[in-house]
């Protein structure tokens, strides 16, 4: 028998494998012209050979880097004894995973899910309940212009630049938009009526922008007015991203939920909602569930996940190399600037300087990053990623930078 089993099919090439792409999947990516086939660490290879840095790390998930041995040894070994139950009955893992994010974080509950916008939906219905509880009829969520939240349709519609996709329609009602980082406009949209405050610490997916401590610090205390919650959507930000186990810890304010999802399970999908004590008895049975969430392999990865980044070394080292890596992209001609936070990076670049095309050249040199925005690169390295890695991203892109005209 064959390392890859009796009936494993004949590799196919990229044209072929495009094809069947084209024929076959709903055309909602745009991928790279790239068919990976093995990871490791910070690496990545295509089915040609072909080496490749990844400085995207699966937009965040594989924050560990790929295939990391602890990760692998804990899906292996719980894929081996038991795969599934449902949540109709207990497993380690699930428990262990909630005592440990609870105890990490803000102390509360913890509902487990699939991924990033499950985790918000369940926020979302935290949040509307718990104001029902105080009265409001028809509460209302209040998020900023730029953020992402998700796809489904409670994430969507906190989701302001996407819920105005008219096809999509009619959005879900309830949700209030305001301009970035404007905190008057902010605390002006608070009232009676609200149900949470829902924010990205750092905003991702529109090219990661940080929202200020004069924000966070006047939706705290908005929220706390009319007795809303406040929600830090940390999918993107969570488990160690930014320096931090989360991104909540280096700000001013202390949120009542944040949820998680991306690097939680190092490759394996899981979302999480965590609460604070006072909206941790909010939901009940029947309110929300899910089929395949808080499985004991997803779980038992992301125990190892939480085991190696939920130390003070390793976040340091997060600190320290996002300092390295912006210092030497600012020095770039062709950057305008640098934003984030540890190795959560958005690069500006020049006027006339398309990012899309940047990023396409970069991934012809055997450099994987992300261009979110028309003038914006997104570097999100595994937070294991060495210093002459660093180095070498930096000196790719600035080769790149000068073939569109950079001086």
């Amino acid at each position: 028998m064959s390392a890859t089993g009796p009936t494993a099919a004949a590799p196919l090439g990229l044209a072929e494998t495009q094809a069947l792409e084209e024929r076959y999947l709903m055309r909602t990516y745009k991928r790279g012209p790239v068919d990976f086939v093995r990871g490791e660490g910070c690496l990545l290879w295509d089915a040609a050979g072909k080496e490749y840095l990844d400085f995207l790390a699966g937009i965040s998930v594989c924050s560990l880097g790929h295939c990391h041995p602890a990760v692998v040894a804990a899906v292996t070994d719980q894929a081996e004894r038991l795969m599934h139950v449902s949540n109709l009955f207990y497993t380690e893992p699930m428990t262990r995973l909630a005592q440990r994010l609870s105890e990490s974080s803000l102390g509360g509950r913890v509902f487990f899910c699939n991924s990033g916008t499950e985790a918000n939906e369940a926020a979302i219905k935290v949040a509307r309940k718990h104001a029902h509880g105080r009265g409001v009829e028809a509460p209302e969520i209040v998020s900023f212009e730029g953020e992402f939240h998700g796809r489904s349709y409670g994430s969507l519609a906190a989701t302001p630049k996407l819920a105005r996709n008219a096809a999509l329609g009619p959005m879900l009602p309830g949700f209030v938009a305001v301009p970035d980082n404007d905190a008057d406009a902010l605390r002006a949209a608070v009232g009676p009526n609200t149900a949470a405050v829902l924010i990205e610490p750092i905003q991702g997916e529109s090219g990661v922008w940080p929202t200020s401590d004069e924000a966070l610090l006047v939706a705290r205390q908005a929220c706390d007015e009319v007795g809303a919650l406040l929600i830090f959507d940390e999918i993107q930000t969570g488990i160690g991203r930014t320096g931090s186990l989360w991104a909540y810890e280096q700000t001013p304010v202390r949120p009542d939920v944040i949820t998680s999802a991306k690097a939680l399970g190092g490759g394996m999908p899981i979302g999480a909602c965590i609460t604070a004590p006072a909206a941790a008895d909010v939901l009940a049975p029947g309110d929300h569930g899910s089929t395949f969430a808080a499985g004991p392999i997803a779980t038992g990865a992301a125990l190892a996940v939480l085991d190696a980044v939920d130390d003070p070394t390793l976040l340091r080292s997060v600190r320290e190399l996002g300092a390295r890596l912006r210092g030497a992209l600012e020095a770039l001609p062709g950057v305008a600037g640098t934003r984030g936070r540890g190795l959560m990076v958005g690069v500006a670049l020049e006027d006339g300087i398309d990012a899309a095309a940047v990023g396409a050249d970069l991934l012809g040199r055997g450099l994987v990053v992300n261009a979110p925005a028309p003038d914006t690169l997104r570097l999100l390295p595994p937070l294991v990623v060495e210093a002459d890695q660093i180095d070498r991203a930096a000196g790719l892109i600035g080769e790149s930078l000068l073939g569109f005209g950079a001086s």
